[in-house]
């Protein structure tokens, strides 16, 4: 099978030479095939995101190295559209605009720009709202603005960095269905770093548990079997949920904690 995204032996640190290094990631083995939804997780401060800006090319490792689709990644991931926690929009912008111009500096007419992105706002549920600035939106609906900006470029791969994590909870599970929703038609390839595992399991085919840092490392990889289409909300009280659920966090607890207890000691230090 074909990996849109393929992390081999990485290690990731910042810093100078010697003891001041930190190493974030270490060793990191990570595999994304085409069409499959992977999701992150583990304790703050684990290396989850330093994982994502790898694979987008933010962050070159410090050894090993990173494939995409099967190339070693040079410079930025053009192949990839990356959604980040705060919003990345425009507030001088209406929300049609901030849409349109992931197409406009590529060179789309801004016509044609314009006209996508009103189909891109109806197809994440803001039909209506493209005259809006983003001060006049709700978090939600400035999150599916977001997405939008992201999709309409069609990218081959999705890099999602907590992107649901300042949201509510009603508010969450709502974006969760939207974002299945949307994956469901053309089943991109997605890295998906969260916090929640709920989230995770109810999101993901896979999901890949990072030890807390520094030197973290992938400790666990769990195939999610639960079949699809699936409802966000509905899914968490089935009984293969709650199972996986429990196994997948005997390993993170342990992490979890280790983190807890690390930030106490350098709090006191």
């Amino acid at each position: 099978m074909q990996h849109a995204v393929r992390l081999d032996n990485v290690d990731i640190s910042f810093g100078g030479t010697g003891k001041t290094v930190f190493r974030a990631v270490a060793g990191a083995n990570l595999s994304v095939a085409e069409g499959e939804f992977v999701a992150i997780v583990g304790p703050t401060g684990s290396g989850k995101s330093t994982l994502l800006n790898a694979a987008a090319g933010l962050l070159k490792p410090s050894a090993g190295t990173v494939e995409i689709q099967g190339q070693p990644l040079e410079g930025l991931n053009g192949r990839a559209g990356y959604l980040f926690q705060a919003d990345a929009l425009m507030p001088w912008k209406t929300s049609r605009d901030n849409v349109a111009i992931a197409l406009e500096i590529s060179g789309t007419p801004r016509r044609e720009a314009l006209e996508r992105a009103e189909e891109w706002l109806e197809k994440v549920g803001l039909k209506g709202f493209g005259h809006r600035y983003p001060h006049m939106l709700s978090g939600g609906q400035r999150k599916r603005v977001a997405m939008a900006q992201v999709l309409i470029r069609d990218p081959e791969i999705l890099l999602m960095d907590e992107p649901f994590g300042p949201l509510d909870a009603q508010t969450r599970l709502i974006m969760g269905d939207l974002l299945l929703d949307l994956w469901q038609q053309d089943r991109k390839a997605v890295m998906f770093v969260t916090h929640d595992l709920e989230e995770a399991i109810a999101l993901a085919d896979r999901v890949v548990i990072m030890s807390t840092g520094p030197d973290a490392k992938l400790i666990g990889d769990f195939t999610i079997p639960l079949a699809r289409p699936r409802d966000v909300s509905e899914i968490k009280l089935s009984p293969e949920f709650q199972e996986l659920h429990r196994d997948i966090w005997h390993l993170l607890k342990e992490q979890v904690l280790k983190a807890y207890g690390n930030q106490n000691r350098e709090e006191r230090a």
